[in-house]
């Protein structure tokens, strides 16, 4: 059965090796997941004993390296177990025997009492010939597959030996419950929260111990032990940061004002993350200064040059805007919206990009517009394409950039 669900994983495009799948099977063989004590609930155990959700997490821990695919990982367990995909595809072919055994697993004693009701072989032949015959969606009513209705199957009415498929419960009563998977955020297409945003900067990092020490030096304290004949002698040590320095310059206002929500997740995220991050606002484009308080932003405000003076070239530079707006804002002096500047966008672009050798661009715009956009090409191109859209995959391709 595990070669099957083995396969189920390669299938859905998760990078398993066979060496971790020998893991998972040497792991249940040594029983680190196993029968319950007979006082704990075995409500949901397999008739071996077995918690479906303990293997879950065995299995997710021992083939999964990366929480970007815990989203493939749930939609294949939940289609070689539950039988999620099957049964919502109205164009594939259901196997009852498996389908009957998978759900058997996953039954209180209550719930397979239940469903003798009805009975096993009624209850799947009837969800067989439905889904065969069912052509469209459908709700109310007692037969179809829908919702709203008092069919034993779909959801949002009321059938007492149901299964529910999909969408929420009406009266609590299905025979089993087809869940929604819980990480479906972790897609590298999926636009971005502050957890995957925290995910993908970790590609950027470089890990330093500064500081009071106040953290257990594990290796070094056994190996002290060791060479102190046994006797115990505790080591301490600093703890780890990420010592990477990050210097951020963020877009505001004007056509950023429909991704503020997505860029304060970003800003949140980044403030988490790197111990030495310093950013400054601009709008549309870098001219002679740039601010922290958008309020007093004429006020308090830093001219360009004193950035470039005030951080070092090991920062790491990132600007994050959608790169909208006039050409001449770019290309022509007094091309600012806001005052007359000096010199043109571009001329202040490159200077940034040539003081901070590790630099890139965030785009929330879709990336599908970027060719349609001028500005956005010519931005591009003062970047050297190190321009990236703020997705999960666009964001670890970049922090992958700044780290070489």
């Amino acid at each position: 059965m595990l070669i099957d669900f083995f396969y189920t994983l390669r299938a859905a495009k998760l990078p398993v090796s066979v060496k971790e799948f020998l893991t998972l099977l040497e792991a249940l063989k040594l029983g680190v997941v196993g029968p319950k004590t007979p006082q704990a609930d075995d409500s949901d155990d397999t008739p071996s004993g077995y918690k479906i959700d303990d293997f879950y997490f065995l299995s997710r821990a021992t083939l999964v390296k990366d929480e970007k695919h815990y989203d493939k990982f749930d939609r294949a367990f939940a289609a070689y177990f539950k039988g999620v995909e099957l049964v919502t595809d109205f164009t594939k072919e259901i196997p009852l025997d498996w389908l009957k055994k998978t759900i058997e697993l996953n039954l209180s004693p209550e719930e397979k009492a239940a469903i003798e009701k009805m009975g096993w072989d009624e209850l799947m032949d009837t969800l067989k010939k439905h889904l065969e015959e069912q052509k469209e969606r459908h709700e109310g009513g007692s037969k179809w597959i829908g919702t709203g209705g008092t069919s034993p199957f779909g959801n949002s009415g009321y059938n007492p030996q149901g299964i529910r498929i999909g969408g929420k419960g009406g009266g609590k009563s299905a025979v089993k419950v087809w869940e929604q998977r819980a990480y479906r955020d972790y897609d590298d297409t999926q636009e971005l929260g502050t957890r995957n945003i925290k995910v993908a900067l970790r590609r950027l990092r470089k890990f330093a111990r500064e500081g009071h020490i106040e953290e257990l030096d594990l290796g070094g304290t056994i190996r002290a032990t060791a060479a102190n004949a046994g006797y115990l002698d505790i080591k301490m040590q600093p703890e780890r940061h990420n010592n990477v320095k990050v210097l951020l310059l963020m877009d505001v206002g004007g056509t950023m004002d429909e991704h503020i929500a997505r860029v304060e997740e970003l800003f949140s995220a980044a403030k988490a993350e790197f111990k030495h991050l310093e950013f400054y606002y601009f709008h549309n484009c870098v001219y002679d200064f740039v601010w922290k308080n958008n309020r007093r932003r004429f006020a308090e405000k830093l001219t360009t040059w004193d950035l470039l003076r005030k951080y070092n070239k090991d920062y790491k530079l990132i600007f994050i805007g959608d790169a909208t707006m006039s050409p001449y804002e770019i290309l022509q002096p007094g091309g600012s919206v806001e005052y007359s500047n000096e010199e043109a966008g571009a001329q202040w672009l490159a200077r940034l990009t040539s003081t901070y050798p590790h630099f890139a661009w965030i785009n929330p715009e879709p990336q599908g517009v970027w060719q349609y956009r001028q500005s956005i090409s010519i931005v591009q191109q003062i970047m050297s394409q190190r321009m990236f859209p703020m997705t999960l995959r666009g964001l670890e391709d970049a922090m992958r950039l700044l780290s070489k």
